[in-house]
């Protein structure tokens, strides 16, 4: 039975890559921290392990001890990051740095993987084409305008000059599903009766269902052709920032949307005084100026080409389906 590691286990996207490696019979493998919560990995056949990321040298200690005992990992899912800081630098030195921590610590140990995926960031590509709407493709090259992304493209670069393993990188667009919570904040909002919409033009915005996520994450681990190499990962469709908001209307059973667009201006102030309280609070908030950036984007419209062509990827969820799904899940657990 082969062995997968899969760190940041805990998260939302953690949990259905966790999900999908016991579907498929691995041995797994969550790599969490010790306070982190395990609501979610409650199946008895999960394996955890705690990696001390924030010391090289025990890293490495650690690993080989693993390795000593265990053997190597056949695959390592690096999903373990920040996507909100109160400090800027957190984003580096967790995304960055502890990315490379953890690529140095398995070769040192010999505790090298056959294949290292990395879950980044369709946002370490940078602003997209708002004049054409030319979709982003994955030979474009990475300007990212935010911390975030920019942090993200500091561990991808890592990653591609190492030659320890053969890598992956994942980049996927707005991923959503049971669990997730900006996008729920959405639904809560549009659930009372309000649609309210950054910017005077529409944004053209794309989706991933987590588990759609999670089969691709697998079928680029067992592609023995998928070495070296990144994807661009979204179901395929494009939406309007309107039409995302109806369909939830529509699925929530609201006949009446207050649809109402938000200067970027306002917005931008919104974000900025959210981001100050944050500090204020030593919490990191879903309105900050990295928010700002990615909600004034106009174009999330990616080239899924080479996940279809190369990978064989076929959505189960169009994003409908992927909806209906997640609020019903949100309305047994009483969230709605």
């Amino acid at each position: 039975m082969k062995k997968v590691l899969i760190t940041g286990a805990s998260g939302f996207i953690g949990g259905f890559l966790v999900e999908e490696s016991l579907r498929r019979g691995y041995e797994t493998w969550a790599g969490i921290r010790a306070g982190s919560s395990r609501a979610h990995l409650q199946d008895e056949r999960i394996r955890f392990i705690d990696l001390k990321y924030n010391d090289q040298a025990a890293l490495t200690e650690q690993l080989s001890a693993f390795s000593a005992r265990y053997g190597a990992w056949d695959y390592v899912i690096h999903n373990a990051g920040l996507t909100k800081a109160v400090d800027r630098r957190d984003f580096f030195r967790v995304n960055a740095g502890y990315t490379r921590c953890l690529i140095e610590g398995l070769a040192a140990a010999g505790c090298r993987p056959e294949k290292f995926l990395l879950m980044s960031s369709l946002g370490s590509y940078g602003k997209g084409d708002e004049k054409g709407f030319r979709p982003i493709c994955r030979d474009d090259g990475q300007t990212p305008d935010t911390d975030y992304g920019r942090s993200k493209l500091e561990a991808e670069k890592y990653l591609c000059s190492q030659s320890s393993f053969p890598y992956v990188i994942l980049h996927p667009t707005g991923v959503y599903g049971p669990g997730e919570r900006d996008y729920f904040m959405a639904i809560k909002t549009i659930r009372s009766g309000f649609d309210p919409a950054t910017g005077l033009m529409p944004q053209r915005i794309t989706f991933i269902y987590v588990k759609d996520l999670a089969r691709v994450a697998f079928l680029a681990l067992e592609n023995e052709a998928a070495r070296d190499r990144r994807y661009l990962v979204a179901d395929g469709d494009v939406y309007t920032d309107r039409a995302f908001s109806r369909m939830i209307g529509d699925i929530l059973g609201k006949r009446f949307l207050l649809h109402i667009r938000i200067p970027l201006g306002l917005v931008y102030i919104a974000c900025l005084c959210s981001e100050w309280i944050g500090r204020l609070a030593g919490k990191g908030m879903t309105l900050n100026g990295d928010k700002y950036t990615i909600l004034k984007q106009r174009n999330w419209i990616c080239d899924v080409t080479p996940l279809k062509e190369e990978l064989g990827f076929t959505p189960a969820y169009t994003l409908r389906q992927g909806l209906e799904e997640s609020i019903a899940w949100y309305r047994s657990r009483g969230w709605l």
